[in-house]
């Protein structure tokens, strides 16, 4: 497996090893054991969850706040997405910046995004099967999100906003301005 640490400390972009042969192939998705010792990381994942989306589906910009902060893993196991992560620990010299990839079924690519995050992904196919190992339990009174189009973020999801499928929280999510952030 081959880590690579991205511009924004803490995120982490992993390409697992992929044996394959005239039958297909096999790969290990996750192993905690190789995990903790290539990334030095401690994190313990206890929920997986799945969601399947149409082309132009953009989940997020989702988190959760402390006491109930969460870890992600990320990947695709069908079809591809423009995967973005906002970093939104007041002390960091990073605060208020983005980092995306590309996650593919092809890539195989699995991205890391510590607690402290806001995360989300634009789906770039029909029928894309994404999925997400978290290190806390979902508590809808810890769940917030931010707006996924905020200028003050800037992210440029490479699609044209009428385009895009939101649902209602994520039509009316707060601004980036109106965020007092809980991460140290």
């Amino acid at each position: 497996m081959k880590i690579t640490s991205l511009a924004i400390e803490g995120l982490l972009l992993f390409e697992p090893r992929v044996f394959e042969d005239d039958r297909g192939s096999f790969m290990e998705s996750f192993r905690e054991d190789k995990f903790q010792e290539l990334s030095g990381l401690n994190t313990r994942f206890v929920q997986d969850n799945e969601s399947v989306s149409k082309a132009h589906v953009l989940r997020g910009l989702h988190f959760q706040i402390p006491t109930k902060a969460q870890a992600k893993l990320v990947r695709v196991s069908q079809g591809s997405v423009l995967d973005v992560a906002v970093d939104l620990r007041k002390g960091s010299p990073t605060f208020g910046q983005h980092c995306s990839v590309l996650l593919s079924a092809e890539n195989r690519r699995q991205f890391y995004i510590p607690e402290g995050f806001a995360h989300g992904f634009l789906s770039l196919e029909d029928d894309t099967i994404f999925s997400y190992k978290c290190s806390d339990y979902y508590s809808q009174e810890h769940e917030r999100s931010l707006l996924w189009n905020d200028e003050h973020l800037g992210i440029d999801w490479n699609v044209k906003s009428d385009l895009v499928l939101l649902s209602e929280k994520d039509k009316t999510a707060p601004s980036f301005a109106d965020f007092e952030s809980p991460f140290e």
